[in-house]
This record gives C-alpha cells, sequence and structure tokens, in this order.
C-alpha cells in the first residue's frame, strides 16, 4: 500500500508541477491481475482499483499502515466497476456488477474477493474508503438505479448527468458520499463554476478520456489556482482548501468521491469567478 502525505497551502504554491503531480496525481490503477491502494491523511481516505485476470482478488488488512486485521474492520467501502461484468463476494454474499454499477461495504466485513466475468476482458474495479464508526448494511446500487441530476448548459460547455450512489437518502453510510458524472457531447468543463468544502475533501477518478485527449484538472485556492494534466484513468486528491474542477479536450467521465464531516451533497462553498486568479 502506498501511503502520501499533503501539505498546507502556503507550501502547495511553492511546487512546480512535477512537484503538483507527484502529490496530488495517482497515475498507477488499473494494472491487470493486480490489486493497488493508496493511503491519504487527507480524511485518512484510501482509494485504489483492482483488476482480476488469473484469479480472485481480495481486500486484507494491514498491520503497518491500518494496524487492521481485516481491510474492512474500522472502515466502509464503495466500489464502481468501469470495465466488463464481475461479482464481488463479501462473507459468502456474492453481487455481480456490471459497467458502472456500485457497491456499498460497511464497516464489519471480514472478506472482500473480486472477480471478473472474462479475465481476458476484465472488471476495472474502483475502490474509495473512508474510517467509519457503525457498520451499516452492504448494498448493490445498479447503474439504472442511481439518483440522476442534469446539470450545466451546451452555451457554458458544461451540461453534465451526476449519478449519484451513496448519499443520505438512498444509502447510509458513515461519511462515505459517492457517484459518477458523465460530460455530454459538446461539453467539456465539470464543476463549474468552481467550489470548495472546507468540512470534506474530495477525489475524482478521470475515465473515459480518449486516447488523443487530455483533461486540465484545475485546484488550489481561488486566487492561487494550478492545473494537473490527467490522461484516462488517473485520478487526483484534492484537500479541503482546494478547488476541484476540469475542462477537457473532449467529453469524458469520473467518479467523484467524498469523506469528512458532512454527507449533504449540496454543501459546498460556492466561488465567485471574478475572484478566480
Amino acid at each position: 500500500m502506498e501511503v502520501r502525505y499533503t501539505y498546507n497551502p502556503n507550501y502547495y504554491k511553492k511546487m512546480n508541477s512535477e512537484e503538483l503531480r507527484n502529490n496530488f496525481l495517482v497515475d498507477s490503477l488499473f494494472k491487470p491481475g493486480r490489486l493497488k491502494l493508496i493511503y491519504t491523511d487527507v480524511d485518512r481516505c484510501i482509494i485504489g482499483s483492482a483488476v482480476p485476470t488469473n484469479k480472485d482478488l481480495s481486500l486484507t488488512g494491514s498491520k503497518k499502515e491500518t494496524a487492521s486485521e481485516y481491510f474492512a474492520e474500522r472502515r466502509e467501502i464503495g466500489v464502481i466497476n468501469i470495465g466488463k461484468g464481475g461479482t464481488i463476494q463479501v462473507d459468502g454474499k456474492s453481487f455481480h456488477l456490471d459497467n458502472k454499477d456500485c457497491l456499498y461495504v460497511g464497516k464489519g466485513a471480514r472478506e472482500i474477493k473480486l472477480s471478473s466475468d472474462n479475465k481476458n476482458d476484465p472488471s476495472l474495479f474502483y475502490i474509495v474508503s473512508y474510517p467509519a464508526h457503525k457498520e451499516l448494511p452492504l448494498k448493490l446500487i445498479q447503474y439504472a438505479e442511481a439518483e440522476k441530476q442534469s446539470l450545466g448548459t451546451i452555451e457554458n460547455c458544461n451540461k453534465r448527468v451526476i449519478n449519484k450512489y451513496i448519499l443520505p437518502g438512498k444509502v447510509e453510510s458513515c461519511q462515505l458520499v459517492m457517484g459518477l458524472t458523465e460530460i455530454e457531447n459538446g461539453s467539456v468543463w465539470n464543476t463549474f463554476p468552481p467550489h470548495t468544502h472546507q468540512r470534506r475533501t474530495e477525489i475524482y477518478l478521470y475515465f473515459n478520456i480518449k486516447d488523443d485527449s487530455m483533461v486540465f484538472h484545475f485546484m488550489g485556492e481561488e486566487n492561487e489556482t494550478r492545473h494537473i494534466v490527467v490522461r484516462d484513468k488517473q485520478a487526483v486528491i484534492s484537500p479541503s482548501f482546494s478547488i476541484h474542477s476540469g475542462v477537457g479536450s473532449s467529453n469524458y467521465s469520473f467518479i467523484w468521491g467524498m469523506g469528512g464531516e458532512n454527507q449533504v451533497f449540496d454543501d459546498m462553498d460556492s466561488l465567485n469567478l471574478i475572484n478566480i486568479k
């Protein structure tokens, strides 16, 4: 498990492009046959990926990073499949996830195994996990069942559909909020106008980016912004002081995962575009 530490806003202002990428960009996910986990001290979130091929992959505890006998001993987990169909077994219960389906796994789950229907065209499981204080029920949320919200306009190039999977009123969790946003054809901006939420952090996983395209992910304080160039299936860790917004050279999708003090989806501090620098 890779461990990352974040920096305060003053130190962040001094970072060059390579330092920003090394600290905030995750470009090592979705390797065939491997489970990859990144532990960040941003709200003690763990993100990762599992791409089962020849054998099942298991989420297990870590004596060093989490000091746990099993992974979900003190954690809850959200998993979204962005590949082909696969199965997640949780303590003997099987859940089949097609493309863009989501599974919530609550604290206390001991055995978690992930497998693909076809090892030659595998599942791509994206994992987000936060500390949890109580046990809550397992819940499969299929893509068609996600709460959908349309935002933006064609004129502003930010027309998009937000698919909400894990949030109050739909799937009960301790602090995890998770969903998937799809930018429509002809639009390129996400989360625009930008915002921050001091009470929680957010991590974006960008995917469905064409091979000859990219996304410019903007971060930092409103008067001191920076950008990171992001390619397909790469993630960006956003501390609470930072905006998180992006523009692509074509349309794309991204998964957002949040954790912190408040689970209310609209709990955000909107920014005036005049103040963005």
